[in-house]
C-alpha cells in the first residue's frame, strides 16, 4: 500500500498524470473528448456543439480564457481535421473563427461560425483555441461525429 502511494506522489510531483505514467494517456483522450490543458493562461475549449445543415456544419464553440484586455486574450478557434488540416469557410481568416476583441466580463463565451464543410468520410475533427501570448496549447475537444453526445460536446445531424 505504501509503496503504491509513494509511486502516485512521485508521478503527482513529477508533473505528469497517472494516466501518462502508465502510458495509458491516448485511452483517456478517446474515453473523454478532451485533450488536456499546458497551462491555466491558455484558452480552453470547454463545450462544442457542431450542427448539420445540408453539406455544411456550424459549430459553437465555448471558450475560457482569463482575457486581460487587447494585450492577452483568446483570438480564434480552429476546427482541424485528422490529418492536421485547418478547415477556414474564409481563405484568408489565421483561424476557423477569429476572435476580434477580449472578453473581460464574458467568460466562458461561445461564438459560432457557419460554411464548415467536413468531408463526409471524416469520423472526428479536434476544436482548439488560440490566444495572443501563450498561441495554442489549452484544453481541446475531439468531436467524434459517430456519437451524437458528450460531456464536452453535441453533435446534431440535419437534412442533407
Amino acid at each position: 500500500m505504501r509503496a503504491g502511494l509513494f509511486v502516485i506522489a512521485i508521478v503527482v510531483l513529477s508533473g505528469c498524470s497517472v494516466f501518462e505514467w502508465l502510458g495509458q494517456s491516448g485511452d483517456m483522450q478517446q474515453a473523454t473528448g478532451i485533450q488536456e490543458a499546458n497551462s491555466a493562461a491558455n484558452a480552453d475549449v470547454t463545450f462544442v456543439r457542431a450542427v448539420q445543415n445540408g453539406d455544411t456544419w456550424t459549430f459553437h464553440v465555448t471558450v475560457a480564457h482569463p482575457d486581460t484586455g487587447w494585450e492577452d486574450y483568446a483570438d480564434g478557434w480552429d476546427v482541424v481535421l485528422p490529418d492536421g488540416t485547418v478547415i477556414k469557410p474564409d481563405a484568408e481568416s489565421p483561424f476557423t473563427r477569429l476572435l476580434l476583441h477580449p472578453h473581460e466580463n464574458e467568460q466562458p463565451f461561445t461564438r459560432s461560425q457557419s460554411g464548415i464543410i467536413i468531408p463526409e468520410s471524416i469520423t472526428q475533427v479536434t476544436v482548439r483555441a488560440h490566444d495572443l501570448v501563450d498561441g495554442f496549447g489549452g484544453q481541446e475537444i475531439v468531436v467524434d461525429f459517430t456519437q451524437d453526445i458528450s460531456d464536452f460536446y453535441e453533435v446534431v445531424r440535419g437534412n442533407s
